[in-house]
């Protein structure tokens, strides 16, 4: 009983430090204690990511976290302090560049943000001294850093044209500078921010176009390519096209010619032809062949779209009354495909590719429309024939009706 109660008694003793209070963190009580803006470290660390990894205040700023004195910030107990603006890459970068240190807490963590910040606009300011420009805390906060991934992080898609603006759309701040500073009121009547406001996170927003850590505006010569990384087929078919040359030669940038840059809206076949919305008449005057193309792929256009109309108002009339048209339906999306790609292809500025598109379209448009027009028919036959059939009942239950009544007469006399 004895050795039994000794050795519960060495199990309890070595189960001990696991239960222990974990040891103090004297930043966070003092700051804590302060209050005001002095008090902000200590409460909005609590949601930091560096905190939720394990870290702590003396991980970034140095000094013994478990000394009570004064003396926990002492240059000999190996406290830095904050850093100055113009330090914070660096400061960021001391275990942000370790690629040992960083994969422990995420393998796939990339390492280059510094080498990627000082290629940037704001890098290279930073490093001629001008602190007005963006650096880390800037855009990822200080004490209160979250995941890109969190939805209230000032990085995560939704939120970074917001986090641009706090310099960009200033423009006192950016006086300077002589760029604009409507950027974000632009993009806000986008399509890319409208499609990123209906929670699709892989809308292009500012770092999409312009990078992140690597921020620099793209060149004019570089914009094709900056949309063509997600605008693949688009930028392929341009690259094939008069205009690619001709914009070349004029340097004017290929697709924000066209379409802009910031304030990219959702494009409308009017956008093609003579029509007062048409972006072809910028460029292009009555007479000449750039003109005459467009106005032909507006009217092939058209004819599509009034062919598709025509289609899918008879069927769906048909398809009310109950007639089965679900295959000519299904026929007609083969027709929409085709109005999709022939929109495509006036990326090309090429009629007669676009044609060839077209009258594939209003062929399988055609078709579908006779097989709703045939169903109409067959619709109306059968209520000729329900309607005759209902005559016939009725001159029959009338006439059966007659016969008993004159039945009923004859045996009463």
């Amino acid at each position: 009983m004895k050795n039994s109660m000794t050795f519960i008694a060495l199990m309890l003793f070595s189960l001990k430090p696991a239960f222990a209070a974990p040891p103090k963190d004297t930043c966070i009580t003092c700051h804590a204690a302060l209050g005001g803006d002095l008090a902000k470290p200590a409460t909005q660390f609590e949601v930091d990511v560096h905190h939720q990894a394990g870290l702590s205040c003396a991980d970034c700023h140095g000094g013994d976290p478990h000394d009570e004195s004064m003396d926990a910030m002492s240059r000999a107990k190996g406290f830095r302090g904050a850093p100055k603006k113009i330090q914070t890459p660096d400061f960021c970068a001391r275990c942000h560049s370790d690629a040992a240190y960083m994969h422990r807490f995420n393998p796939t963590m990339r390492v280059d943000q510094l080498s990627q910040y000082l290629t940037s606009v704001h890098g290279k300011r930073l490093k001629q001294s001008d602190t007005k420009v963006a650096a880390c805390v800037d855009c990822h906060g200080v004490h209160n850093i979250l995941p890109a991934s969190d939805t209230r992080s000032p990085v995560y898609p939704a939120n970074v044209a917001a986090t641009c603006a706090h310099c960009h759309s200033d423009p006192l701040y950016m006086k300077a500078y002589g760029i604009p500073t409507d950027q974000q009121a632009r993009y806000q009547r986008s399509v890319h921010a409208e499609m990123l406001a209906q929670g699709d996170t892989s809308s292009p927003t500012c770092s999409t176009c312009h990078g992140n850590h690597g921020a620099t505006p793209p060149g004019v010569t570089s914009v094709a390519s900056v949309c063509g990384t997600c605008h693949v087929f688009f930028a392929q078919l341009f690259e094939k096209s008069p205009h690619e040359v001709a914009f070349a030669k004029m340097g004017l940038p290929g697709c924000v010619q066209c379409h802009s840059n910031h304030e990219i809206v959702r494009p409308t076949d009017a956008w093609v032809g003579s029509a007062p919305q048409s972006v072809c008449i910028t460029c292009h005057a009555p007479g000449d062949k750039g003109y005459t193309a467009a106005q032909a792929m507006s009217a092939d256009l058209a004819n599509l779209n009034s062919s598709l109309a025509r289609a899918e108002k008879v069927l769906n009339v048909a398809e009310r009354d109950g007639m089965e048209v679900s295959g000519a339906k299904m026929e007609l999306t083969d027709a929409n495909e085709a109005l999709v790609k022939a929109r495509v292809n006036v990326h090309t500025f090429d009629d007669s590719a676009v044609r060839k598109l077209t009258d594939s379209g209003v062929e399988i448009a055609a078709k579908s429309y006779q097989a709703g027009v045939a169903a109409l028919r067959e619709r109306d036959f059968r209520r000729k024939g329900l309607g005759i059939a209902l005559i016939a009942i009725v001159l029959a239950i009338s006439g059966l009706y007659l016969k008993i009544h004159q039945m009923e007469s004859g045996s009463k006399s």
